[in-house]
């Protein structure tokens, strides 16, 4: 099983407005050069949330269809994948207001449920992931900070 995490710090916003951008899938083609394409089955405020993900990853697609659950009280979405090129997917994004500021994490954990690959597939999706999820909050807001060793200068490395 291989842990991503991203943390990143929002400068001056709110969480409510941070986690109203965040849970917006549909924007990420337009926001990350890794989303291929999102598409949004349901979403909040409905209980039974999905969405299906394809990410540039390799020389392919990485597809996956995710169960969403939003918790904006707690400031917490939970997701799930339901069905894709996982052997199982699993995280949250936990949006918390820290003063003036908002503060974001995003967790997930992930297997392909190929051993014999994980030392080559892994270390790439996680990168690939990592590098969405930046992607799409730098976008979101251009004075977000990101935490840790993630390097935005190169879109084009997409497929690699």
């Amino acid at each position: 099983m291989r842990h991503v995490q991203l943390d990143a710090l929002i400068p001056a916003e709110q969480a409510t407005t941070v986690f109203d951008s965040v849970r917006r899938w549909e924007r990420y083609p337009d926001l990350a050069p890794h989303v291929n394409k999102t598409t949004v089955h349901a979403t909040y405020p409905e209980k039974n949330a999905s969405s299906s993900w394809e990410l540039h990853f390799r020389s392919g697609l990485l597809r996956w269809t995710e169960d969403d659950v939003f918790a904006p009280e707690r400031g917490e979405i939970r997701f799930e994948q339901s069905d894709g090129d996982f052997d199982s997917f699993t995280g949250t994004w936990t949006v918390t207001q820290r003063g003036d500021d908002v503060t974001v994490r995003f967790d997930a954990d992930f297997d392909f449920g190929i051993p014999s690959l994980e030392g080559i597939l892994d270390p790439i999706a996680e990168r690939v992931i990592q590098e969405t999820v930046a992607w799409a909050l730098t976008g979101l807001f251009p004075t977000t900070r990101l935490s840790g060793d993630v390097d935005l200068t190169e879109p084009a490395a997409v497929g690699a």
